[in-house]
């Protein structure tokens, strides 16, 4: 594989000197320059319940199952709650702000046209959601059409930053090589992405730490990382988390968490 420098150097064509850390060296001329941020790591102090985004996205939940993940995502005072778009209203309800209410869009497969993505962001975000977990455009990324798949996260991002919502992506690591998740997060970071993120757990695979290590080493300290995908235990959420992600997504808080 290419440095994480060099690749950067051939997606965006400049050798500037980058301010943010990022192992991509040069600057990225990001549309949402976060140089000047507080860093998004993990301070190693804060609860990993804190660190948890709340999950349900199974296709067959319903609304018993959502009104008891809130309940427990409020107790353990988890960073989110993560549910298919359906349930927002009641995860509002539930949750009164707090732990915040995510959703997903261009779920699971990561296959829809940029118009569609767009659109199902606009959505969502008219229906009041704190956060968004975006698939990237995996069908326009593997088609080596990096024009597209950019421009797809772009679009959504400019909205989440008009409205100061946080955007995570997610790259879908168990069908990219190595050279494959560094271009994704340096087309998520140039965006405007607050986060890249592992898995949908949808794939034949979920978060690995060693694909974990290399997203936080080509985003550097100033974007999140989030580790999602078959992450069951606190022994795998802990290794997550030292090989750099700062968020967890897990359908089994009460095993991270040790009760």
């Amino acid at each position: 594989m290419n440095s994480i420098r060099q690749i950067a150097i051939e997606l965006f064509g400049d050798t500037h000197p980058c301010l943010c850390g990022g192992g991509h060296e040069i600057c990225l001329k990001c549309n949402h320059c976060r140089a000047q941020e507080p860093d998004r790591v993990y301070n190693g102090k804060d609860p990993i319940a804190s660190l948890i985004d709340a999950t349900i996205l199974k296709a067959d939940a319903v609304e018993t199952e959502i009104r008891a993940l809130c309940e427990l995502a409020a107790k353990h005072e988890t960073a989110s709650v993560c549910v298919n778009s359906q349930f927002l209203a009641l995860v509002h309800k539930v949750l009164n702000s707090h732990p915040l209410a995510c959703t997903v869009i261009n779920f699971p497969l990561g296959t829809n046209s940029p118009h569609a993505i767009y659109n199902e962001a606009a959505a969502v975000l008219n229906d009041g959601v704190d956060e968004i977990d975006m698939v990237q455009n995996l069908s326009a990324l593997l088609s080596g059409n990096t024009k597209t798949a950019f421009e797809s996260i772009e679009r959504v991002a400019e909205l989440c930053l008009h409205k100061t919502i946080l955007l995570k992506v997610i790259i879908e690591t168990c069908y990219l090589t190595n050279e494959q998740i560094v271009i994704s997060c340096l087309l998520a970071k140039k965006a405007g992405a607050t986060f890249v993120k592992t898995s949908t757990g949808f794939g034949p695979a979920g978060a690995k730490a060693e694909h974990i290590e290399l997203m936080r080493k080509t985003v550097g300290p100033k974007l999140g990382v989030k580790a999602s995908g078959g992450i069951r235990t606190k022994e795998q959420a802990l290794e997550m988390i030292k090989a750099g992600a700062n968020r967890i997504g897990a359908s089994n808080v009460l095993a991270i968490v040790g009760e």
